[in-house]
């Protein structure tokens, strides 16, 4: 009797999540040993409602359109497990004839995974459990990047370009663009890469450094001495020197923070300080929502990362998690390995020093040159007639 794999997703979608779906599926197909392939409706919720839908049933034609398929095609859910879900689903497992079972997501997911993992072993249950990492904040330990981080990178570089033309052809306000990342500044640093096309934002502000609002206007103010338009982005996730948000949380649950507008406050502060017209933006799940702007690299590297959870599951593998390491910048090269899952479970990968400029509101030449590949094909070329005449 032929085994069967199931695949879970949680917390938020990518725009290349279902890549790595469509990854496992193909890996399945070709190792011959495999049943059926089930993706559990609504994430982990949908193990224990034994919501399964059989992905094996579909043709290849049908099957490749997860590549360029928004969201996630099989759901996903931020549940919150107990130990009795862990056992429940041992039960469920045997009921399927699953095997294997791949997680997908990020720091919450890897947490689940491993929790999972020691309950299958606890139990004396035969069931390979391996995580596929996905976020697009780039916050998972251990791997050199995430799958989902690269397409959010290329989005937020290219909605940055596009704005700072707009700052830069009528510049009479300060535009402040809020980025997503709670704790994490990957996002938000990748703002820089518009730079490459002659369109960088002036200031970039990180979660990793405590936000001072006396020297942000300071910044800003000295930059106003120069020119009359300018792009500020910022993380959403700004916290005081003692490491209190900026804005008050709208709400908070044992695990996430919403948090307030970022971006609104910081446009009100110059209005009310400086006296100068400014507006805030806010991207928000378009980031991730958005399709058109994926990266090929992220595309491939994230079906890569379904393709080698899966077979590491076939081979005995359990525990781990698929992991990136990072061979060479230019030409970009990297290595996948297997992570013990311990090393990874609820652990935050922020910005190091070295790709923070001694300021600390901007990004360094370092984090340029890191996070380059990662995007893809260069973005567009626009046309400059440095039409900004200054104050």
């Amino acid at each position: 009797m032929s085994a069967n794999v199931l695949v879970v997703h949680g917390g938020g979608p990518t725009a290349v999540i279902n890549a790595s779906l469509y990854g496992v599926v193909e890996e399945a197909k070709s190792s011959g040993s495999i049943g059926r392939v089930y993706g559990a409706i609504g994430g982990s919720e949908g193990i224990l409602k034994e919501s399964f839908l059989d992905l094996m049933q579909y043709p290849e034609e049908k099957l490749s359109l997860l590549l360029q398929t928004p969201a996630t095609a099989i759901g996903s859910s931020r549940y919150a497990l107990k130990q009795e879900d862990y056992n429940a689903m041992a039960g469920i497992f045997r009921k399927y004839g699953i095997r294997y079972v791949l997680l997908n997501g990020g720091n919450g997911t890897m947490d689940t995974c491993g929790k999972l993992h020691k309950t299958c072993q606890k139990r004396g249950l035969d069931v390979k459990v391996m995580g596929i990492p996905k976020t697009t904040d780039n916050d998972i330990a251990v791997t050199d990047h995430s799958p989902g981080f690269g397409s959010a990178a290329r989005y937020m570089a290219a909605c940055t370009q596009e704005l700072a033309a707009d700052v830069r052809s009528l510049p009479i306000h300060v535009v402040v663009m809020e980025a997503s990342g709670r704790n994490a500044g990957w996002i938000t640093a990748s703002s820089a890469l518009a730079g490459e096309k002659g369109y960088a934002p002036d200031l970039i502000y990180l979660p990793e450094r405590a936000f001072d609002e006396d020297k942000f206007i300071e910044d800003v103010k000295k930059l106003l001495e120069k020119k009359s338009g300018i792009l500020v982005v910022a993380s959403e996730g700004l916290t005081d020197k003692e490491g209190k948000p900026i804005v008050k949380p709208v709400f908070k649950t044992e695990r996430a923070t919403y948090f307030g507008d970022v971006s609104s406050h910081l446009a009100n502060l110059v209005i009310q300080k400086l006296g100068y017209k400014a507006r805030g933006e806010k991207p928000g799940l378009l980031g991730r929502a958005s399709i058109f702007m994926q990266s090929q690299v992220d595309i491939e590297e994230a079906q890569m990362a379904g393709e080698l959870a899966c077979r590491a599951a076939l081979d005995g593998e359990s525990g781990k998690m698929v992991a990136f390491s990072r061979v060479s910048e230019n030409p970009y090269e990297m290595k996948p390995f297997l992570v013990d899952i311990d090393e990874v479970m609820m652990y935050e990968r922020k910005m190091p020093d070295e790709f923070i400029n001694e300021e600390g509101n901007g990004v360094t030449q370092a984090f340029l040159d890191w996070c380059r590949p990662l995007i893809g094909e260069e973005l567009p070329d626009m046309i400059s007639f440095n039409t900004q005449s200054g104050k």
